[in-house]
């Protein structure tokens, strides 16, 4: 595996995330990672994020039990946004959906 530097500096610290599940590709949610955010995911294996509405960390699942343990993590060309594959426990989606893509506007 490459060491890779993010460019967190970038979009106010924050990098934008899309989730996606390892075994199917169905894109589970998108969301927002700070440098601290990255480093718990690194270390834990699961998935942290940074909360804007809240302003703090938070770790997904830890109220829900809708835990979501990280496969493979790849950045893109500018390093400045992921695309996680994760074993997902449950609901991705706050509202109870397995996605939180599921309604069809076309």
């Amino acid at each position: 595996m490459t060491t890779i530097d993010l460019d967190f500096k970038k979009q106010d610290g924050l990098l934008p995330v899309i989730v996606t599940d390892y075994k199917t590709g169905q894109v589970l949610m998108l969301a927002y990672m700070n440098q601290e955010a990255y480093q718990k995911t690194l270390e834990t294996k699961q998935m942290w994020y940074w909360s804007r509405s809240r302003q703090e960390l938070w770790h997904k699942g830890a109220t829900s039990g809708h835990y979501q343990e990280v496969k493979k993590i790849r950045t893109d060309c500018d390093q400045d946004s992921l695309l996680i594959d994760v074993k997902q426990t449950g609901a991705a989606c706050h509202t109870g959906e397995m996605s939180c893509f599921f309604k069809e506007l076309i």
